[in-house]
């Protein structure tokens, strides 16, 4: 029988923390234990409710996540459950010192659920101590993703940024895909968040509509200039999943 991994979600936002708890709810080996909006409650249920790993966000309010891994330093080992920080881009800081504190491992935000649960598995599977992102090409292809995507101005909160991240994430690791944003990019990332193909489409162009906007107008040329026809304004999706996915490549070394 396949074991039960018990999560508790600790995030202020409560909009993500129910899409989180939502998509646990279709992974047969993982059970949502509980949801906490800051510190304190999460501290609270840590008190009164079994977890396997703790989902803690490093910004909450009342005591923050480096409130709640200092009070969890104070158990055994054994009485603690393991933990996925999720940060910012920008917190290096406070992730060090979480990674320090005894966390197990971190995600920057936003990142592709699946991943998350696929790491909520390893932590379970390799007990206390970092599993880094540093041990594999992943993360670093999501963090490239991320730099660039803000250095564009795509804003973070706006749900077009979540797909577009996960869309050039996957084109720059499997390029076959840029040929089929239409029929299978959008349904895949769809699937990912309970939405339709047309809606992810529809984010993603308005994400990129913001960045033409918001972005540096030599940069962005530099970025797109030759990939455009001469009459149209802006890239179509496909065009700035491409360019990006190129660039992250690139910068990483994986042409």
């Amino acid at each position: 029988m396949e074991r039960i991994i018990e999560v508790l979600i600790a995030d202020d936002n409560v909009e993500f923390g129910a899409v989180m708890e939502q998509f646990f709810a279709g992974t047969p080996d993982l059970r949502v234990v509980g949801r906490c909006a800051n510190g304190l409650e999460t501290l609270e249920a840590l008190e009164t409710t079994r977890a396997d790993v703790l989902v803690l966000d490093l910004v909450m309010p009342f005591v923050d996540g480096i409130g709640v891994l200092e009070k969890l330093r104070q158990r055994k080992s054994e009485d603690r459950p393991r933990v996925v920080v999720l940060t910012a881009f920008g917190h290096e800081n406070m992730t060090r010192k979480a990674l320090q504190l005894g966390a197990d491992y971190y995600m920057v935000k936003p990142f592709s659920l699946t991943m998350l649960a696929e790491r909520i598995r390893q932590v379970v599977v390799a007990g206390h101590g970092p599993v880094l992102p540093a041990a594999g090409e992943e993360p670093n292809v999501e963090h490239e993703t991320s730099r660039l995507l803000q250095q564009l101005g795509v804003p973070a909160h706006v749900k077009g940024y979540v797909y577009l991240r996960d869309a050039v994430v996957q084109v720059a690791r499997n390029g076959f895909l840029v040929g089929k944003v239409t029929k299978e990019l959008y349904p895949a990332i769809a699937r990912e968040y309970g939405t339709t193909p047309a809606r992810v489409e529809r984010a993603m162009r308005h994400a990129v509509e913001l960045a033409w906007l918001r972005a540096d107008e030599d940069f962005m040329n530099g970025l797109f200039g030759h990939s455009l026809q001469q009459e149209r304004a802006k890239p179509t999706n496909s065009e700035f999943i491409a360019v990006l996915a190129d660039r992250v490549r690139m910068c990483l070394g994986l042409h």
